[in-house]
Order: structure tokens, then C-alpha cells, then sequence
């Protein structure tokens, strides 16, 4: 079902006008630790078998190098599928007796910056309006993703958004890397975009008319990190303006319903 947001008319009445469901996929994530607002970032919604996922970068949740320690964070959702104005902050603890509570993984490649964290819907308003990714949406034939097609990357770059519609942006991306390809030997592929702190965790995705579904939108990836290089002259150089995207059929590995929801301990501290 879509979405509608009033629209002021040229009558001066308010009119229903339609939203994309793809914005509805995403959600403003704020990392916490205790009542200290730590970092803002992006994540997704992925479904399977009636379980609820929310998608985002691992070093959102956790990220040594960087001394990144939450132990909750907070997701912001629509509340109200006419009036977007409406929405409600749910929070998520991180650890629960201190077993970590997301999921993550790491393949021949070394560490995958994805993460996927189950909700219980017991927490979401009765009224939540959300729009989901499921295993339909991964991109199988790898051959028909060719460099240079257009892609979205929809999410909260510097924490940018709609903040009267709690909406966030899309910006224009191409691929850049062959995909398909394991860049550098690693499970990602490469975009050319313009992105910015707080756009880890979005979706990376590609137009596609999917029979039975709402959201004409094939997920190819997890947007994770900018690139550039370290002999770079700031004066003289420009920025790379490369990224790296997580290929998404990690998902099916971590939202596996076979696999153990909490395969690793890990302290808030550690």
C-alpha cells in the first residue's frame, strides 16, 4: 500500500499526495551510549519469514578502531500513513545480558561492515508505517548489473532529512567497480556519489519492475565507507568520490533462520 502526505493545492486546501514507498524503506538511526548521543547514521528495513530486520553498517553498532562503543540506539518511524508530520522514536538495546544482539559476519575476504539487528514488533507503534526489503529484492543475475548504471543511495548524510516529514534524501550514484567482483578481494563493489558521514547503512539500490511488489527496487548494496587516497594533495587533489557498497546477498547469510540469533559475546566495552 502506498503512502500519502498532504500537499497544499493551488485551491489552498490540502490535498493526498502519493509518497514513494523507497522512502518509507529507511530510517534515521541515532547511536547511543546510555542517555550520550553518540553518532548518526542510516539503516534499512529487511524481511524474511515474518522476521524484521534492521539494516545497517557493523561499524554502527560497533567499531573498535574508532573507540565506537554504544549500547543502544534509536530509530525514528512514521506513525501515520497520511500525515507524515507524526512519528515516534523506538529504541534498541544493543547487548542484552552482555551478548550482543545484532548479527554480523566475515567471509574469505576478512570482516564485512553489515549488520542486521532482529525487532521485536512488540516494540513498534500499532500504527507504524514502514516499507520492507525482502530476499525478492536481491539482485541473482549478477551479469545484468552493468558499470555505469544509475543507482540511489537513500539515506541521512551530515543527518540531512526532510525533519518536518522525518523523509530522507536519495542522491544519484553509478557503479563503478565490475560488479559482481569481489573489489580488491573484498565483498563490496565500488559507486561513484557524493556521500558524506551519517549515509552509513543506506541502501544502495536500482530502479527494477518487480511483478508483485510495491517497491520497484532492486537492493544491491549496503553503502559502508568513502574511498580516497592517502598521497592525495589536498591542495591540488580533488576527493575520489568513491565508495564502497557491501554486495547485499550477505543478507541471506545473516537473516538466515537457521542460524544462531547470538553467535558471539562481546561486551559493550570490548
Amino acid at each position: 500500500m502506498n503512502s500519502f502526505a498532504h500537499q497544499h493545492g493551488a485551491d489552498g486546501k490540502d490535498k493526498p499526495q502519493m509518497i514513494e514507498p523507497l522512502f518509507l524503506t529507511t530510517a534515521r538511526v541515532t547511536t547511543f551510549d546510555g542517555d550520550r548521543v553518540l553518532t548518526g547514521a542510516s539503516g534499512f528495513f529487511f524481511e524474511r519469514s515474518r522476521h524484521l530486520f534492521l539494516v545497517s553498517s557493523r561499524h554502527v553498532f560497533h567499531d573498535p578502531p574508532t573507540n565506537h562503543h554504544p549500547n543502544r540506539i534509536e530509530i525514528e518511524l512514521h506513525t501515520d500513513s497520511v500525515d507524515l508530520t507524526r512519528s515516534s522514536a523506538v529504541s534498541i538495546w544493543l547487548f542484552k545480558n552482555g551478548r550482543m544482539q545484532w548479527r554480523q559476519g566475515f567471509d574469505s575476504g576478512g570482516d564485512i561492515d553489515v549488520a542486521a539487528i532482529e525487532i521485536d514488533r512488540a516494540l513498534l507503534p500499532a500504527t507504524t508505517e514502514i516499507r520492507c526489503f525482502t530476499p525478492a529484492h536481491l539482485q541473482s543475475e549478477l551479469d545484468r548489473v552493468e558499470v555505469g548504471r544509475e543507482l540511489l543511495v537513500v539515506g541521512f548524510p551530515l543527518g540531512f532529512h526532510d525533519t518536518l516529514h522525518h523523509l530522507p534524501v536519495a542522491r544519484h550514484a553509478v557503479i563503478a567497480s565490475a560488479f559482481g567482483i569481489r573489489f580488491q578481494g573484498q565483498g563490496f563493489f565500488l559507486t561513484d556519489s557524493r556521500t558524506h558521514r551519517g549515509t552509513s547503512g543506506a541502501p544502495v539500490v536500482m530502479h527494477d519492475l518487480l511483478p508483485g511488489t510495491e517497491l520497484p527496487w532492486r537492493l544491491l548494496g549496503v553503502h559502508s565507507s568513502r574511498f580516497d587516497m592517502s598521497t592525495r594533495d589536498l591542495n591540488i587533489d580533488e576527493s575520489l568520490g568513491l565508495n564502497a557498497a557491501w554486495y547485499a546477498d550477505f543478507l541471506l547469510t545473516l537473516t538466515d533462520p537457521a542460524r544462531p540469533q547470538h553467535d558471539e559475546q562481546l561486551s559493550p566495552a570490548s
